[in-house]
């Protein structure tokens, strides 16, 4: 009998086969997840826990949200509910070489998902959700030392 250690837990041959199985079927996918108990996000909202239940019962039978203990995931049917996108667009970013220590500090404030530095005729990259990609260029753009910028927006993921 095999039996697997992965990240201090054990698993056996099967459990192992069965993970493999279904990581070589799963398709990637963005999930906006609240890491709250119902109880806080009740008192977040002035309401009681028995209400907020109710309210995410609806918003759940309309495919809006998952729940789970102690979480809960917004479906990208509630994020266009919401008229907001889980479109994103990559921005490359190109500093000058005096400035790039500034520049990189404010960029980091600048409302990007992810910013990453790079080799090569870019010096940073930044994954933005669309709907703020307006702003993210404006407040980019005004950062002194920053050349150029050039955004690509996702129109369609391939692999």
């Amino acid at each position: 009998m095999f039996i697997y250690y992965i990240m201090s837990k054990r698993l056996t041959e099967r459990q192992y086969q069965l993970l493999e199985k279904l990581f070589g079927n799963a398709k990637v996918t963005k999930v906006y997840s609240v890491s709250k108990s119902q109880a806080e996000i009740a008192q977040e909202l002035g309401i009681s826990r028995q209400a907020l239940s109710i309210h995410l019962r609806k918003l759940k039978a309309a495919k809006y949200v998952r729940t789970g203990r102690g979480f809960v995931d917004i479906t990208p049917e509630g994020i266009a509910a919401l008229g907001k996108s889980t479109v994103e667009a990559f921005v490359h970013i190109k500093v000058s070489p005096q400035a790039r220590n500034q520049v990189y500090e404010k960029a980091k404030q600048s409302g990007a998902n992810e910013l990453f530095r790079v080799t090569g005729e870019t010096d940073l990259i930044a994954i933005v959700e669309y709907n703020n990609l307006d702003n993210f260029l404006k407040q980019v753009s005004s950062i002194e030392g920053v050349e150029e910028t050039q955004a690509f927006v996702i129109i369609e993921k391939l692999k």
